[in-house]
């Protein structure tokens, strides 16, 4: 089973392509068959599977087959992971720099 860091470096790897940033996009705006998001791709089918497939084994997409056609949708709950790890980090850098803002402001008024 993979750890939580192990989980999030495959997600920020998924990420880390536009093409799969844009289908999150399009996915974020609701389900979606694979020939619908490809369409505004230009990359053949099975390029677009390939990246879907890289975006179902981070976690991010989930998708179901019924007949022909397989439907994708966004894990929000995985997407959620990531961004709590974002706000972390950010949350840490602004109370840093709140920190040297009010030693600035010290240092100017001694």
């Amino acid at each position: 089973m993979l750890n939580k860091q192990d989980k999030l470096d495959l997600m920020f790897q998924a990420l880390a392509d536009p093409s799969r940033r844009s289908m999150i996009e399009r996915l974020s705006k609701g389900p979606a068959s694979v020939s619908e998001l490809a369409k505004p791709l230009t990359m053949s089918l099975p390029a677009v599977v390939q990246h879907l497939q890289v975006l179902e084994a981070s976690g991010l997409v989930r998708s179901e087959k019924v007949g022909r056609v397989r439907t994708c949708r966004v894990d929000w709950v995985a997407l959620q992971t990531a961004e709590d790890w974002m706000m972390d980090r950010r949350r840490t850098w602004e109370l840093r720099l709140d920190r040297l803002g009010d030693f600035l402001a010290d240092q100017t008024k001694g």
